[in-house]
């Protein structure tokens, strides 16, 4: 539904099957997909900020028209694979290899925590070809599921985000067409980078709305709850409660809209995305305790959601 709606490719250009808005439209949509469900809103994130913003950027035409195409359209999804048993954040430590045999490469190694992993049609896979060159020596692949030697481990079993299906990929002896490198030989690591840079607004709107969701929760749940012969909202410690989240929640906001206006004008978004990344991942934790504290006991049953919002978090 959300392909049909134009969700799944929101910056890439009409003519690559996208709805051609900006980041700042993709921000707001995220934020509101968040407050619902943040586990439809990390495989829309990482479909428009990873997959297709990396192609539409990076690939060639025809790597476009085959395989961005259908991404942008929502007709199948896409994975981002960079994360391994050892590098993690240290993305200069792959320990995937891709050897170069000609006319194709030899992909062999695992991928860890990758999003949409067993659902995806198309994987963006980051692998070693020389290291002697250390980062330079990183490429970035194409890879189809289906394919020779490429197996999916099994879904992990995650305290939240559970709507969303992470696994780990092993790849044994994977033939990967010339044709579906990325870019020149050695430039994976720095596609990989540029492209987290896009993928970090992504998952600040995805944290923003989880914050902003809890809050409308609790802001409707107080004004219902009566406790000492009047609704709870009356009560100072709990509109306390309920300004601090307010407020936590509008600078995550300006922090997130200024890292997709830079974006989107052009400018250099690197720290801002970072900061926006780090402060709204960091209020939607302490929003989310509070407006499970709001909610008292029932805070801590599924019935009224926060909970969830509170291990998505």
């Amino acid at each position: 539904m959300m392909g049909e709606l134009g969700f799944l490719g929101m910056m890439v250009d009409p003519k690559y099957g996208g709805a051609g808005l900006d980041a700042v439209s993709y921000v707001l949509a995220m934020t509101e997909i968040a407050k619902v469900d943040a586990s439809a809103a990390v495989i829309m994130s990482v479909n428009n900020s990873l997959v297709c913003a990396g192609m539409e950027k990076y690939c060639n035409e025809e790597q476009k028209m085959k395989y961005l195409v259908p991404l942008a359209k929502g007709e199948v999804i896409g994975a981002f694979c960079l994360s391994e048993p050892e590098a993690g954040s240290d993305a200069t430590s792959q320990k995937t290899t891709a050897k170069d045999m000609g006319d194709y490469y030899l992909l062999n190694g695992t991928k860890n925590w990758i999003t949409n992993g067993s659902t995806a049609s198309t994987y963006l896979v980051i692998a070693q070809t020389d290291v002697e060159k250390g980062h330079k020596g990183i490429n970035a692949f194409i890879v189809e599921k289906g394919w020779a030697g490429f197996e999916i481990g099994p879904k992990e079993k995650k305290m939240g985000i559970r709507g969303s299906d992470t696994h780990s990929l092993m790849f044994t002896d994977v033939k990967v067409p010339k044709e579906n490198r990325i870019g020149e030989d050695g430039f994976g690591f720095k596609f990989a980078m540029k492209t987290l840079e896009g993928g970090r607004i992504g998952i600040a709107a995805q944290a923003l709305g989880i914050a902003a969701g809890a809050y409308e929760l609790a802001v409707e749940y107080a004004k219902v709850r009566k406790a000492f012969g009047t609704e709870i909202a009356n009560h100072q410690i709990i509109q306390f409660k309920l300004a601090d989240m307010a407020t936590q929640i509008e600078a995550a906001r300006l922090l997130v809209y200024k890292a997709a206006w830079l974006k989107d004008t052009h400018q250099d978004y690197t720290t801002a995305s970072a900061m926006a990344k780090v402060f709204a991942s960091e209020v939607a934790m302490r929003v989310t305790t509070e407006a499970v504290q709001v909610h008292g006991g029932y805070g801590y049953v599924r019935e009224y959601h926060v909970e969830r919002l509170m291990r998505d978090a």
